[in-house]
């Protein structure tokens, strides 16, 4: 429960040594980059735009020619490949790829220029695709496409719609133009959506028979051949033939960088790195032959760094106590409690006046989820899956991590839960033994009886028990306020005020609750009724504290009175939050239940080879979606009750989270050898 105190570092060296301390920068990713603003008859700022744009584009050529020979060399990838997380450079591995990155960015450029000439001949491809398709019902034809007919001859090279006959086109012509007697019509070849034909007239008649052609629908084909189209269409394929060739030569000259896509990869981190740095420059202040860099440093990481610069670059590193209110906010927490920096940073990072939540909140986040998940095999099966790929796989990407770790201690919580609850797969071991086995199952606690009780045979003990937990996690929220208070904001009175009178009205108001006789049936007990009287004086004392100094800040008595007036109405605010509690009630009966069904209906079909086959199908299936479905309700009720009910009693939040100037890459990163 840490917030690691922050140092502003400034960095002075000359201008030469500016690109090898911000690579050394970037490596070790200790230091958040500040925007300096310094220009003045000394400093100046260099716009870097220009060198960004152009790694930016180099970037993206090395991913555009990654894709291309992704289509053409699949890349083998396991199903867990998206937990190894990036692969880890040396230092002496990552200069001698830099050294190659001229070679690998000219190969990038091959790739792209063989894809570009695939799509040409693609694209040429079609246009003759189309021009072997128009000709195909042409190539009866044994003149051009183009021919007009002889010197005293016209021809009309066409197509009507539909199926014609040669008698209907002559016919139809003869109505229209009855003085024209020389019309041969030959047919090319018809079907049910067109006729092609050749018509043949005399040079005088040709105007007239064009216009009656016109109006009975004759129309010219859009394609038309310079040549015979039987001779055109051997062209055309000739010309298919070469695209092909073409295309595959193309092809073969993708596959053979299939070896090159990893150090296509560290080309694409490379220059996304270089594009980062000239980015950064943006921030720097530089002189003719110096630079200054400010930022942000953890104090941990602050004299390595300082030793480091000194030595290798002839720098001057200087340190000054940030300020809180400037300074971004990084977590340091124990293994336990580090998961649940996520779920904090999920909802906002702690001001430098209050204390980081995490470790009392990890405490209840693993509890709650436990309790609504509430099964030792759903636990088991999530707690060992968790464990597998965390040991598997070691250079899982942080944010990862940390979630792996966080559902790992999630599993084992619901597995505790759920051997409490007596709940292992519902009630699979009894049935298991009734069904197929015909005996009574082996009286194991935890897996066939519950260690304390079951709840749904006992809902009841299980909603107060609910409460209870309730209860506790919103005063201990009201604890944390205290001790922001004391120790962030010096204000002990405020404790009395704003946290101690709460404790005493909510307090006192459930001890007065516990000695009415309706809690015998709820709760199973109730309290002598001295304590009533106790619970009574302290929600009293509490009420008037309230009353009286919940509106301190105002100078009008009135106002001030108002104001406490409303803040007593908070009471209600409370005990919805309690009643919220229920939740827990109401997702591990959820999960146990349903359970519980699946295994009802994989034992419906007997102890035959077909029951057992179905049962473990059933089994298998039913307890995954289960698994799936009341583990996401058993995250997201859980965060609502850190957010909403607990958050909201004490948390301001607001914190900047601190940000380095780091590696932001996709493929590799670089170990820093300090």
């Amino acid at each position: 429960m840490a917030m690691l105190k922050m140092q502003r570092v400034y960095v002075y060296a000359l201008l030469k040594y500016c690109k090898d301390i911000l690579e050394t920068l970037q490596r070790r990713g200790v230091v958040e980059i500040e925007n300096l603003n310094i220009e003045d008859s000394v400093f100046f700022k260099d716009d870097t735009s220009a060198y960004q744009a152009q790694y930016q584009r180099m970037a993206s050529n090395a991913i555009e020619a990654n894709e291309i020979l992704s289509r053409y060399a699949k890349r083998k990838k396991g199903l867990l490949s998206s937990f190894k997380g990036r692969k880890q450079l040396t230092r002496e591995e990552y200069d001698k790829l830099v050294d190659e990155t001229p070679d690998i960015l000219r190969i990038a450029y091959d790739i792209i220029s063989c894809q570009k000439n695939i799509d040409t001949n693609e694209a040429e491809k079609i246009k003759y695709q189309q021009q072997l398709e128009i000709i195909q019902p042409w190539l009866s034809l044994d003149v051009p496409m183009n021919f007009t007919g002889t010197a005293t001859t016209r021809a009309f090279i066409g197509k009507f719609p539909g199926d014609k006959t040669t008698t209907e086109i002559v016919t139809e012509l003869a109505e229209i133009i009855p003085e024209v007697e020389d019309v041969e019509v030959e047919m090319i070849s018809h079907d049910s959506n067109q006729t092609c034909v050749f018509i043949l007239t005399s040079k005088k008649d040709a105007d007239a028979v064009s216009d009656a052609l016109r109006r009975i629908g004759f129309e010219y084909p859009s394609y038309i051949s310079p040549v015979i189209p039987k001779q055109r269409e051997k062209e055309i394929n000739k010309h298919l033939s070469n695209r092909d060739g073409r295309i595959l030569e193309s092809e073969n000259v993708i596959k053979s960088y299939a070896k090159y896509a990893e150090k296509l990869d560290f080309l694409e981190d490379y220059y996304v790195m270089k594009t980062e740095r000239y980015a950064a420059y943006d921030d720097i202040a530089t002189s003719r032959n110096t630079f200054v860099l400010s930022g942000y440093i953890p104090e941990p990481d602050a004299q390595s760094l300082k030793e480091y610069l000194e030595t290798s670059f002839d720098a001057e590193v200087e340190f000054e106590e940030a300020t809180n209110d400037d300074a971004p906010v990084k977590l340091k927490n124990n293994k336990f409690a580090e998961p649940a920096e996520s779920v904090l940073a999920t909802y906002s990072y702690p001001d430098h006046h209050e204390a980081d939540p995490t470790s009392i909140m990890a405490i209840f986040y693993y509890i709650f989820f436990g309790m609504m998940f509430s099964d030792a095999g759903y636990g088991l099966v999530m707690a060992i899956a968790c464990a597998v790929c965390l040991l598997k796989f070691k250079g899982m990407e942080p944010g990862l991590k940390r979630s792996m770790k966080m559902f790992f201690w999630c599993g084992v919580s619901t597995t505790i839960w759920g051997l409490l609850f007596g709940s292992f797969f519902g009630d699979a071991v009894t049935v298991i033994s009734n069904t197929f086995f015909h005996t009574a199952p082996p009286n194991i606690p935890g897996l066939v009886t519950p260690i304390w009780f079951n709840p749904v045979d006992d809902p009841m003990q299980m909603l107060m028990f609910s409460f209870l937990l309730g209860i506790i996690h919103l005063f201990t929220g009201l604890a944390i306020l205290g001790y922001n208070y004391i120790k962030y904001q010096k204000d002990y009175l405020a404790v009395i005020y704003d946290v101690i009178s709460w404790y005493l009205l909510v307090g006192g108001g459930i001890l007065a609750l516990l000695t009415m006789d309706m809690m015998e049936n709820i709760a199973g007990f109730t309290l002598p009724p001295i304590f009533g009287t106790i619970g009574g004086i302290m929600a009293a004392v509490g009420a008037v504290i309230i009353l009286i100094f919940s509106g301190r800040e105002s100078k009008n008595p009135v106002i001030r009175l108002a104001k406490g007036a409303y803040g007593l109405y908070g009471t209600t605010g409370y005990l919805s939050d309690i009643l919220s509690y229920s939740r827990l009630l109401a997702l591990g009966l959820a999960t146990g239940v349903i359970a519980t069904v699946f295994n009802k209906i994989g034992s419906m079909m007997g102890d035959s080879v077909i029951g057992v086959i179905g049962f473990i199908l059933i089994f298998v299936i039913g307890h995954g979606v289960n698994i799936g479905i009341n583990a996401l309700g058993a995250y997201v009720h859980t965060n609502r009750l850190q957010f909403v009910e607990f958050f909201g009693k004490f948390y301001t939040g607001g914190g900047k989270e601190f940000k380095p100037f780091k590696i932001n890459t996709k493929h590799y990163t670089v170990k820093e050898e300090n």
